[in-house]
């Protein structure tokens, strides 16, 4: 069977992030959702999503479709039923969509589909929120699943550990005079990631491939830190998804960052309010703040997005795709796409100033910044226009 995860409803709750990714991209845990399931299906997938993003991220599409809600992460028990599905037979949730074979994406047709109502206890990426409060329990799951069966590479005697049990370290990191406590979660050390001396970590963390933490770097789990990037400071509950950087003191809490952000020396954000209320959040499917039902929830940041030293964020700031931020006070807690400025105000972002940035910091990671990705930023530029009125 050809396995394909789709971009269901909930792709306009995971704005700003999901408008350079399919849902599928989104990490959470150690893995991606679409990592999860290539794991686990022993097959590699592909994605349906919007078309300006199709040319990245290629539909393979065969006779044999079985299409895969890309918001949805995989178990033991969804596997088994994904599995077991028919022609023309859809798995549901609920009402929520979970799968269906068909040669061709229909969702009408899914309509006259054979219903299969789903046993397993479902595991949702559904707002942008949710990708700091489940990742505890979502790096459990992957922890499980990459560390079954294996042993983990020797740690230096110049470490503190506590529950060594519960760390695993790939072949060619290196931690030397850091304490790593996993008494309250797993701690995952990708190969060639590095954890530089004086670090405290106190899991569940994971730390990506080529990644470093720096000297003091000071960590609460649930915190990934994905490939690519790098991370001092204080971080609390927070998920990076990649190719990012806070490499300085400051604060960053129940927040999530996007691909190729930059956080600037003494930066910090609020992640709760001084009168303990709930946290709203700005919502891009509602075209409002919505309550998130949480007291504490800091910065969401879409890729490409930077800011200066000594940037304060307050609660619940959600932050478009390349905003270049700088400046004192407080901005305001939503930040459209291609923005520049601060508490004083914004202006546009100049596209072309934005792609002279954008492939100046793919060379220094030894990658090119090509028409494809120029053509997706053009996209969410034009597309996100109506926010910068």
């Amino acid at each position: 069977m050809n396995y394909i995860l789709f971009d269901d409803e909930v792709r306009g709750n995971l704005l700003p992030f999901t408008y350079t990714r399919p849902i599928a991209e989104i990490r959470i845990g150690i893995l991606t959702i679409r990592e999860k399931w290539e794991k686990m299906l022993g097959e590699e997938t592909s994605s349906k999503t919007e078309e300006y993003l199709q040319i990245k991220f290629p539909l393979k599409q065969t006779e044999d479709n079985v299409w895969i809600a890309g918001s949805v992460c995989p178990d033991d028990v969804l596997l088994e039923e994904i599995k077991a599905l028919q022609n023309e037979q859809a798995l549901f949730s609920g009402e929520k969509l979970v799968a269906f074979i068909n040669s061709e994406f229909n969702l009408e047709a899914v309509n006259n589909f054979s219903r299969i109502e789903s046993k397993a206890s479902l595991f949702l990426i559904e707002n942008p929120w949710d990708i700091f409060a489940k990742n505890g329990e979502a790096m459990q799951l992957d922890y499980d699943l990459l560390t079954k069966g294996r042993q983990s590479e020797q740690i230096s005697s110049t470490n503190k550990l506590i529950a060594q049990e519960n760390i695993f370290i790939e072949k060619g990191a290196k931690i030397e005079c850091a304490i790593l406590n996993a008494s309250s979660g797993p701690i995952y050390i990708a190969k060639d990631a590095e954890v530089m001396e004086g670090s405290i970590v106190r899991g569940p963390f994971s730390l990506g491939e080529h990644s470093t933490l720096k000297l003091g770097a000071k960590i609460y789990g649930p915190t990934t830190v994905g490939p690519h990037s790098k991370v001092g400071g204080e971080v609390n509950n927070s998920v990076i998804m990649g190719y990012s950087n806070k490499g300085h003191d400051g604060f960053l809490g129940n927040s999530v960052l996007g691909e190729w952000c930059n956080i600037g020396a003494d930066s910090n954000n609020s992640n709760l309010k001084n009168n303990y209320a709930n946290v709203k959040l700005w919502n891009y499917g509602a075209g409002r703040f919505v309550n998130t039902g949480l007291t504490f929830c800091g910065l969401m940041m879409g890729d490409h997005s930077k800011c200066g030293i000594n940037t304060m964020f307050n609660t619940g700031t959600v932050v478009g795709v390349n905003a270049n931020i700088f400046g004192t006070g407080f901005p305001r807690n939503f930040v459209p796409s291609f923005s520049w400025g601060g508490a004083s105000g914004f202006a546009e972002y100049k596209m072309k100033d934005a792609i002279e940035v954008a492939k100046r910091v793919f060379e220094r990671r030894s990658l090119v910044f090509d028409k494809v990705e120029e053509d997706i930023l053009l996209h969410v530029f034009e597309q996100t226009q109506q926010y910068r009125k």
